[in-house]
């Protein structure tokens, strides 16, 4: 057994700042913890900005939030957790991406953060202060890095490209009878 290096140390101290706040946030979608809409309000808000159905998409980022931030800070699963938070941070940035990247003017600049910091993690692996590393990485395959970023890059660029045309589609409705 090797004792934790200041890698491993940093890899804990990123995993519990990016997964923290995201369980916090995925929550507030899910049970309306922390002041949040909870899955009613979220399923409404999500259904105002083109994602259909409303309720499984309020699901959607509610789980790839939470679950993926608990992925993430505990070490478990980690190429899951970083390629869930990252699908689900591109679904909310493409909501913000008319008032511009930065965050002061509702951008999507902290989406981007989480998203980049999660898939690298990922990517970099948990460290040995995890339980990834504690149960032998079974979870956390170097094949499940690219597979698990795979099915959530195609899930978002689905749910994304059909918000899109649904957009388009309502400010141009000549153009989606044809």
């Amino acid at each position: 057994m090797r004792c934790a290096t200041r890698r491993d140390l940093g890899l804990l101290v990123l995993r519990l700042g990016v997964g923290s706040p995201l369980i916090a946030h995925g929550t507030q979608k899910l049970f309306g913890w922390f002041g949040g809409p909870g899955i009613k309000g979220t399923s409404k808000f999500m259904e105002d900005h083109g994602y259909r159905p409303g309720t499984l998409s309020a699901v959607a980022a509610g789980v790839a939030e939470a679950g993926g931030g608990a992925l993430l800070g505990l070490g478990l699963a980690t190429p899951a957790g970083g390629a869930a938070v990252s699908a689900g941070m591109a679904g909310a940035a493409a909501v913000l991406v008319p008032h511009g990247f930065f965050g002061y003017a509702g951008g999507y600049e902290l989406n981007i953060i989480y998203g980049v910091a999660a898939a690298g993690i990922a990517l970099t692996g948990p460290g040995t202060l995890s339980l990834d590393h504690a149960i032998g990485y079974r979870l956390a395959r170097p094949w499940m890095v690219p597979a698990t970023f795979a099915v959530a890059a195609a899930l978002a660029a689905a749910a994304v490209g059909a918000r899109q045309v649904r957009l388009h589609n309502s400010q141009n409705p000549s153009e989606a009878d044809a």
